[in-house]
Order: structure tokens, then sequence, then C-alpha cells
């Protein structure tokens, strides 16, 4: 496990984030790196983290204990790899999204819809979820909050983006607004339940629609 520039340590799911977020580029081609990591995602919505062994992961896809052993050195590297495809896959859809909207408010709502039901929609996570709901929190909070950390700095990036576009309000504070939005959101995946249905994006959009634009100071008209 690595650490950061403080000299803590990272979680797996801390380094997939900040990678995602940052962006590596292309990879080279690897197909057995690539197949090896197909297997352990669906092993891992099989059978869950804990339970599955690198040699059940081998098996899956029809490779020997020694070659997976020569892509990852252990079963934390693996998995680290997954769940870092996993949110960069999600981060590209992101972005996407958030290209393909016309208004800031449409920005918002779109990206609060996108956040929620992508990560719920998730196999892995919903395994997480049934099997090991402790390690779900961690896709947010990173054990100890870091890792939100790193992805309400990535909001508050783009919300900084948008003052500077005149966009919005330049009495918003794009830090704390962009933690509460990172709060929210991750509150709804790890906490499912209660009054809104995550698999409706309607019941999303009108929540991020009546709480998120208010707080940023964003009308609704420019929807």
């Amino acid at each position: 496990m690595t650490a950061d520039e403080n000299g803590a340590p990272r979680s797996l799911i801390e380094r997939a984030t900040r990678r995602a977020i940052d962006g590596v580029g292309p990879r080279p081609v690897d197909a057995t790196r690539d197949k090896l990591v197909d297997a352990a995602f669906h092993q891992f919505c099989i059978d869950g983290i804990a339970r599955t062994s690198m040699e059940d992961v081998a098996k899956r896809a029809g490779t020997s204990r020694i070659t997976i052993y020569r892509k990852f050195e252990s079963k934390d590297a693996l998995v680290d790899e997954v769940i870092g495809r996993e949110l960069e896959a999600y981060f590209r859809y992101f972005t996407q999204a958030m290209a393909e909207s016309e208004s800031l408010a449409d920005r918002v709502v779109t990206g609060f819809v996108t956040s929620v039901q992508r990560i719920w929609s998730n196999p892995l996570i919903k395994r997480l979820i049934d099997d090991d709901p402790a390690l779900v929190p961690g896709l947010v909070g990173g054990g100890d909050g870091r890792n939100m950390y790193v992805v309400s700095a990535f909001v508050a990036q783009a919300l900084r983006s948008e003052q500077r576009a005149g966009n919005l309000d330049a009495g918003v504070d794009p830090d704390m607004a962009a933690e509460m939005i990172a709060r929210i959101a991750g509150s709804f995946v790890t906490t499912p339940g209660g009054l809104v249905d995550l698999d409706d994006a309607d019941q999303l959009a009108a929540v991020a629609r009546d709480y998120l634009l208010p707080m940023l100071r964003v009308s609704t008209h420019s929807m």
C-alpha cells in the first residue's frame, strides 16, 4: 500500500479514484492482463472480493496460477486494478454526460443522477452491498474520508471552471459546495432505501433540482 504526500497509507479505492480522476492515458495493450481483470470482475460479482482467490480468477480466465502472479504481484494489486478500471469507466461516462449538457443547471442535475445511478447499478457495488457492506463506504470515504475529499476536489475544480466562465454565482464556495454534493451523493449509494428510489432517474433529478440547485444559487429556469 502506497502513502500520500503526508505519509498516510492510501487505500486501494483511494488510489484507484485518484488515478481515475488524474487520468493515466492509454495503457499498453496486454490481452492476458485484460482477460484476468475481466475474470476478476466477474468472479468478484459472483463470490465477493473476500471469498475470491487468485486461483479462482486464474481458473475463470483460463490461465495458470503462475501467469496471474506474473501480471499481479498480489490480490490487493488485482483488486486495485479492477476497481480502478470501473472508476475510470465511470469518470469517462461522467465527463461525456457533462459535455452533452447545455447549461450549468443541466450539468448539475445530470452529474448527480449519473453519479448515483452509475455507481449504484454497478454489479460489483451491488455485490458489496449484499456481501461486504463495510467496504462500500470506502468508495466515498476511503476509510477516513480521504477518498471523499479526492472526489469533492474533482467536483470543486469543475465548479471553479463554471465560476470563471460566469455560469456560477461568485458568492458560492466551490470547495464547500463540492463537499456537500459528494456527501449527499455518497450517502445515497452507501445507505440505499428511504424516500428515493435510486433506480428512478426522475426522482434523483428532482432531488438535484430541489436541493442542489438552490444550494448553488442556480435557477431552474436555465434548464
